[in-house]
């Protein structure tokens, strides 16, 4: 049986990056979302691609999630180079670190939603 991965609680400066990314991302077309173990699950039509943490992290308490299901080797090579990014075999973790972070956090959030075409 696989170990349940640790959900920290987020920070009060967290809850207010992922509102503003949870801004950005609900502006593009066919987004929806639902609750999800403490995030919130980003869907493009019926397929999720990402999550944003509303009151619980996922590898740590400013992570924000996305999903490649492959991740394409380009992306690949560039996620192994960004100390950021916490690798996993479907759904990648990106450490969201200041506010200068989330440009970064919303390019990849953008590659996995372009990819549930």
């Amino acid at each position: 049986m696989r170990e349940r991965p640790k959900m920290p609680p987020i920070s009060e400066e967290m809850k207010q990056w992922s509102a503003m990314l949870k801004t950005e991302v609900s502006g593009w077309p066919q987004i929806s979302t639902k609750p999800m173990f403490g995030m919130m699950g980003l869907y493009r039509r019926k397929k999720i691609f990402g999550g944003l943490p509303v009151t619980r992290g996922f590898d740590t308490p400013n992570s924000v999630i996305f999903r490649f299901d492959p991740m394409p080797p380009d992306l690949g090579q560039r996620a192994l180079r960004d100390k950021r990014i916490s690798p996993g075999k479907r759904w990648f973790s990106f450490d969201v670190r200041s506010a200068a972070d989330l440009r970064e956090a919303l390019w990849w959030l953008n590659q996995a939603y372009e990819k549930t075409k």
